[in-house]
């Protein structure tokens, strides 16, 4: 049985150790993430690397990896966390920023999926996530660019960002080791004619493709 108060107060302990920051060089690599799920209690993780800024594929790793805890709000890295660590694991190239589908610090105590992955990793990482989870915000304008930022009170924790024009927006927030405007300078880079960035939208290409054939 998930002991969620214990998790919770794991998340609150690792969130002090979140830097917001610049990133100081340009990746040349860019790594997403994403699971499927092919069968109850089994997880299908997809890892994909891509030069950057041309985001040609250069490597694409997956594995399956039992899933000891359920879907629970606000506790996406306990659920996702283990398989994402492993197929990371499988990884030959080294790769420089991180994306992941889901929240940063945006989230109840600022550790979503992307923060807590920054920490285990030590990388920058962003979470781009299709749903709202945690804060104020406002609809942005619907040109390609256009941002509004979300707020958990006078913070600014996130940005909502339209990716295409006349397109639900993306929830997009610091995992660690980046700032607000690289979310969205990157998230805008990378993507390559299409609403998720590049990185997450092969991953979950390969994860859907790939929970078909296991």
């Amino acid at each position: 049985m998930v002991n969620m108060s214990n998790l919770i107060k794991l998340q609150r302990e690792l969130s002090s150790k979140v830097v917001l920051k610049k990133m100081r060089d340009i990746p040349k690599l860019v790594a997403g993430f994403d699971l499927s799920f092919p069968s109850k209690g089994i997880a299908l993780a997809v890892g994909v690397v891509l030069k950057y800024p041309e985001l040609d594929l250069i490597e694409m790793k997956w594995i399956t990896s039992k899933v000891d805890i359920p879907y629970i709000p606000g506790l996406l890295s306990f659920r996702e966390g283990p398989a994402i660590k492993k197929v990371y694991a499988m990884l030959e190239s080294v790769p420089d920023l991180l994306f992941f589908d889901g929240q940063g610090i945006a989230h109840p105590r600022k550790l979503g999926l992307a923060a807590h992955m920054a920490l285990t990793f030590d990388k920058p990482s962003i979470g781009v996530a299709k749903s709202h989870l945690f804060g104020r915000y406002k609809m942005p304008s619907e040109k390609r660019g256009d941002f509004e930022y979300i707020c958990n009170g006078n913070e600014k924790i996130g940005v909502v960002l339209r990716t295409k024009d006349g397109i639900k927006p993306l929830f997009v927030s610091p995992g660690s080791f980046v700032n607000l405007s690289d979310c969205v300078e990157y998230t805008l880079k990378t993507c390559n004619g299409y609403k998720l960035p590049e990185p997450t939208r092969l991953a979950d290409f390969y994860s859907k493709k790939l929970k078909k054939e296991v």
